[in-house]
Formats: C-alpha cells, structure tokens, sequence
C-alpha cells in the first residue's frame, strides 16, 4: 500500500455505535480518515454536499430516506462520491437495488475489519468491490429463473438504452459484462487503451450510468443479444 497518496475522505453512514467502530478502524489507518458521520440518508446528502467525500459508505435501511435512495441522490451531484454499502443485509433486492443504484461496492458489516479496509480502498480507486456473499446473489439472479414478464420489461428497457451505442461501444459494453480491464478490452478489440477510455467515458454518458457493474447489469438484462 502506498501510505503517500492523499487520504481518502469518506462519511460513514448508520446507525452510533457501528460508526463509532468504524471510525476507530478507519481513522487507524495512514492513509484513510472519516470527516463526517450521517445517521440517516437526509442527513448523509446535506454532509456530502457540505464536505464533498470521496468515498462514502452507506446503510440500506435507514430511518427516513433509505440508502438506495440516497445513493441515486448522490451520484447525480457533479464529481459525485463513490459508495460503498455497507449494511447487515443481503437480499437479492437489496444486492441488486444497491447496484443499479450507482454503487460501486456491497459488503456486510460481519465482514472483517482488514477486509472492510480493502473494500474502502478498492471502491475509492474507482474499481467494484462485492463481498462473497453479494457475489453468490448476483450471480444467482444472472442465471437463476425470472418470470417471463420481468425478463421481457428488463430486456426491452435495456436494449432501448443500448441501442444508442455504436457497434464499437456496445461491443465494448459486452467486454465490460464479460469482466475484462481496459488493457485486455484493447486487445479484444485491436483498438489502444486511450480509446478504450473514450468509449468507456461515452458508455456512461450515453446509458446515464455511474460505473462498470451498471453497464453490465445492463448488457446482462438485454441477452447475448442487445
């Protein structure tokens, strides 16, 4: 770890004394440090506009505005933060929801302090992050059996939205759904690194999406072929 880079700022969101823990944790560490704490998603917005974190960690169910919410709320902000949830639960709604939500990252508060960490870190270089758990759900609801008539509205919505890809970006967007890193989409594509990014900028742009995990959530509920 490089304990020179700038300290990540991050607000911590839930309920006293898993902030106060979190804090300790947190605030250990050279290169991390918590600047604000919210006890509920009302809350958690007027300290992120005020503060401007880098990372935020967020709970799901809260009292008032509920942390999906907030998370929308959020990234709609210029220069928004990155949100990792983090919460105690982790429903096949709630795992999804938190994902198409905007956030990069969803670990359960039983997950090991060091690995709470990494988390952090992970999510705050702008790469997902999904504990073992939320990995399983995913995957789950990517292969498992939905009725006909949620696949059909989910195709449909999703193929609309990228159908205002160029075949460049959308075979892009299936490379991004296939898991690959812009050095390795170059080398599928036999196009560089720089244009990867261009088509990656333009990907977020064009299918109003914060992150990689929505754009393939996205080319997953449009099928082999959107």
């Amino acid at each position: 770890m490089d304990t020179e880079r700038d300290p990540v700022r991050i607000v911590v969101d839930d309920d006293q004394l898993v902030r106060m823990a979190l804090r300790l944790v947190i605030d250990g560490e050279p290169d991390l440090t918590v600047v604000a704490e919210a006890a509920g998603g009302n809350e958690a917005i007027s300290v992120v506009d005020d503060q401007r974190p880098d990372v935020v960690l967020m709970d799901v169910r809260m009292p008032g505005r509920d942390g999906l919410s907030a998370t929308r709320e959020l990234l709609t902000r210029p220069a928004p933060p990155r949100v990792l949830v983090l919460t105690t639960f982790d429903s096949d709604d709630l795992v999804l929801g938190a994902l198409r939500a905007g956030a990069l990252g969803f670990v359960l508060k039983d997950t090991p302090p060091p690995h709470i960490l990494e988390a952090v870190r992970t999510v705050a270089d702008g790469n997902p992050v999904l504990s073992p758990a939320a990995t399983a759900r995913v995957i789950a609801a990517a292969t498992g059996p939905r009725s006909s008539d949620a696949r059909d509205s989910s195709c449909r919505a999703a193929r609309q939205k990228l159908s205002a890809l160029t075949e460049r970006e959308l075979d892009t967007a299936r490379a991004v759904a296939d898991g690959l890193g812009n050095p390795q989409i170059a080398e599928r594509l036999h196009i560089s690194v720089a244009t990867v990014k261009a088509h990656i900028s333009s990907l977020f742009a064009k299918l109003a999406v914060e992150n990689r995990v929505q754009v393939a959530l996205l080319v997953r509920d449009a099928g082999d072929s959107p």
